[in-house]
C-alpha cells in the first residue's frame, strides 16, 4: 500500500468503511452476471468505503487496490510535462480504476498508471490488488488467457514494428551518411593526384628558370613572388560570376600581349587566387628574358593551383571530419545513455545525418536561443525524436519549403520547435496523430509508429511534453524538457 494510501486509510475525516451489500454490488454493470454466490465473496474480500474529497493514489505508486465507483464523482489524471493532466471527470456508478493490471502479475510493473481523487464524497467498493488477481483468475480462466494474449500480443507487436522501424531508419540514415561521405573522399582524391602532377611540373619548370637566364637576385625576387601569390590564395576575394569573367579578359589580353601561349586557360587559376594585371606586370618587370617569362608564369600557375588543390583536401578532409563527428554525436557512441547535453548540438548532428533527405529545395532555418541550457537527458533518443520530426516534416512539405528548428527557455523547461510549411494536420485527426499505428502514410510508406515512440520517449521516458499546433503553411510540433532531471539513469 502507498504512502498515500495509508494517510487515507489512518485519517477517519478522509475514509470510512461500510458494509457490503451483494445486491447494491449487482446493480453495477461490472457485476450484474455474477451469481449470488461470487457477489457474496466479492463483499467477503472486499469493502465499501466512503472518501473525502482529494487525492486517493497518485501515479508510480506501487498499485494495491482496485477501485469501483458506487456514487460521487472522480478525477483520472496522467502526468504530461511534470504536471497532471486531466484525462477524464466522470460520476457514472461503475467505472472502475486502480490496480486493474494486477492478473498480469510481476510480468507488468504493478503500479498505477494514473492518478485518482475525488471531487466529492464518494463510496467505492474496493478490492486489494492480490485479492482481484485471484478472483479474476479464478473466475474467469478464459477471458484471462484472452487478455494476456491481447496485451503481450499487442507489446510484442509493438516491439517488433518498432525494431524494423528503427532499421530501416538507420539503413537510410547509412546510406545518406554514405552518398555524404563519398562525395568529400572523392573529391579528396581526385586533387591529391592532381596535385601530384602539378609538383612534378612545377619541379620541371624551376629546373628549367634555374637553368637560365635569370640572375640570382631576379629568382630570389621571384621566389618572393611565390610565396606572395600563396598568401594571396588564401586572402582571395569572393567574385560574382560578371567579376570573374571580366578579369579573365584582362588576364587573358595581357597573356596575349606577352606571347603566352594558352594564356586564356591560365586566367581563370590566377584569378581565382586574386592576382591581377598590376601583380604580373611586377613578374615581367622581374624576368627581363621575355623567352623566360612564359617558364616564370606556368610556374606560378602549378604554383596556385598547387595551393588551390590543397585547399581543396583540407576541405574535403574537413566536410569527412565533420560528418563522422555528427554521426558520433547522433548514435552517441562511446558515451552514456543518460547525460548531460545541449539540445543545439544534438539538433544539429540530426540536422547533418538527415541533410541528403532534406534535399537542397528545403531551407533550413535554426533559431537556436543561446540562453537555454544544457539539461539531463538520453541523447541518443531524443535524436530519434529529432529525426521522425524532421522526417515527417519533410514529407508533409513534399520536399520542398522552410523547416524551421527553434529552441527557446520556457520557465523550467527547454522548448524544441520542428516547424514546416506543409499543408497542416487536419483538425479532425489532430488529437489521433500520437496513437500507435495510426498514420496518414499511403500503404508501405510508415508505420505510425514515429509520433507514438516520439512521444514515449519525451512523455514517458523524460517526464517532457509533446503537442503539434498547426494550420496550412505553420505546422509545429513543440517539445518540452524539464531542465531539472525528471528521470533516474537506467541501470
Amino acid at each position: 500500500m502507498s504512502g498515500q494510501e495509508r494517510s487515507l486509510r489512518s485519517d477517519p475525516n478522509t475514509q470510512s468503511t461500510l458494509a457490503c451489500d451483494p445486491e447494491e454490488l449487482r446493480t453495477l454493470f461490472l457485476f450484474e452476471h455474477l451469481t449470488d454466490s461470487q457477489l457474496a465473496e466479492l463483499c467477503r474480500d472486499g469493502r465499501i468505503e466512503t472518501i473525502e474529497p482529494g487525492p486517493v493514489y497518485a501515479e508510480g505508486d506501487p498499485a494495491t487496490c482496485f477501485y469501483v465507483l458506487m456514487d460521487g464523482a472522480v478525477v483520472l489524471s496522467k502526468l504530461s510535462g511534470g504536471k497532471d493532466l486531466v484525462i477524464n471527470r466522470t460520476s457514472q456508478r461503475g467505472v472502475y480504476a486502480g490496480a486493474w493490471q494486477a492478473y498480469l502479475g510481476d510480468r507488468v510493473p504493478q503500479t498505477y498508471q494514473g492518478s485518482m481523487r475525488v471531487s466529492e464524497p464518494s463510496r467505492f467498493f474496493v478490492l486489494d490488488a492480490d485479492c482481484f488477481a485471484s478472483i479474476v483468475r479464478e473466475w474467469f480462466p478464459m477471458a484471462l488467457h484472452l487478455l494476456e494474449g491481447l496485451f503481450f500480443g499487442n507489446q510484442n507487436t509493438k516491439q517488433v514494428v518498432e525494431q524494423r522501424e528503427r532499421l530501416l531508419a538507420l539503413g537510410s540514415l547509412s546510406a545518406g551518411l554514405t552518398h555524404e561521405l563519398n562525395n568529400p573522399a572523392a573529391a579528396a582524391v581526385r586533387a591529391t593526384s592532381a596535385l601530384r602532377n602539378r609538383v612534378a611540373h612545377m619541379r620541371q619548370k624551376l629546373a628549367m628558370i634555374a637553368g637560365g637566364t635569370l640572375d640570382r637576385a631576379s629568382l630570389a625576387r621571384l621566389v618572393e613572388l611565390q610565396n606572395e601569390a600563396v598568401e594571396l590564395v588564401a586572402k582571395a576575394p569572393k567574385l560574382t560570376a560578371m567579376e570573374a569573367s571580366d578579369r579573365e579578359d584582362e588576364l587573358g589580353e595581357w597573356f596575349d600581349d606577352k606571347d603566352i601561349r594558352d594564356g586564356w586557360d591560365l586566367a581563370p587559376t590566377f584569378v581565382s587566387a586574386g592576382l591581377d594585371v598590376p601583380w604580373l606586370d611586377r613578374v615581367s618587370a622581374t624576368v627581363d628574358d621575355p623567352a623566360m617569362l612564359e617558364g616564370a608564369i606556368r610556374w606560378l600557375n602549378y604554383t596556385v593551383e598547387t595551393e588551390l588543390l590543397m585547399n581543396e583536401i583540407a576541405d574535403s578532409t574537413t566536410r569527412i571530419s565533420t560528418l563522422v563527428g555528427a554521426a558520433k554525436q547522433y548514435s552517441q557512441m562511446d558515451r552514456a545513455p543518460y547525460q548531460t547535453v545541449d539540445v543545439r548540438e544534438l539538433l544539429d548532428s540530426t540536422l547533418i545525418m538527415l541533410g541528403r533527405k532534406i534535399g537542397d529545395d528545403i531551407t533550413v532555418v535554426k533559431e537556436y536561443d543561446p540562453a537555454v541550457p544544457t539539461i539531463p537527458a538520453y541523447a541518443a533518443e531524443l535524436n530519434q525524436v529529432w529525426t521522425n520530426l524532421i522526417d515527417n516534416a519533410v514529407q508533409a512539405m513534399g520536399s520542398r519549403g522552410t523547416l524551421t528548428v527553434r529552441t527557446s527557455l520556457d520557465e523550467d523547461q527547454v522548448q524544441i520547435e520542428i516547424c514546416d510549411t506543409g499543408p497542416g494536420v487536419p483538425q479532425e485527426i489532430r488529437s489521433r496523430i500520437f496513437e500507435p499505428f495510426f498514420t496518414t502514410k499511403a500503404v508501405g510508406e510508415g508505420t505510425g509508429l514515429g509520433l507514438d515512440i516520439s512521444w514515449r520517449i519525451v512523455v514517458k521516458k523524460h517526464q517532457g511534453d509533446l503537442q503539434v499546433v498547426s494550420e496550412p503553411g505553420n505546422t509545429r510540433f513543440i517539445v518540452r524538457l524539464p531542465v531539472q532531471p525528471a528521470v533516474e539513469e537506467a541501470s
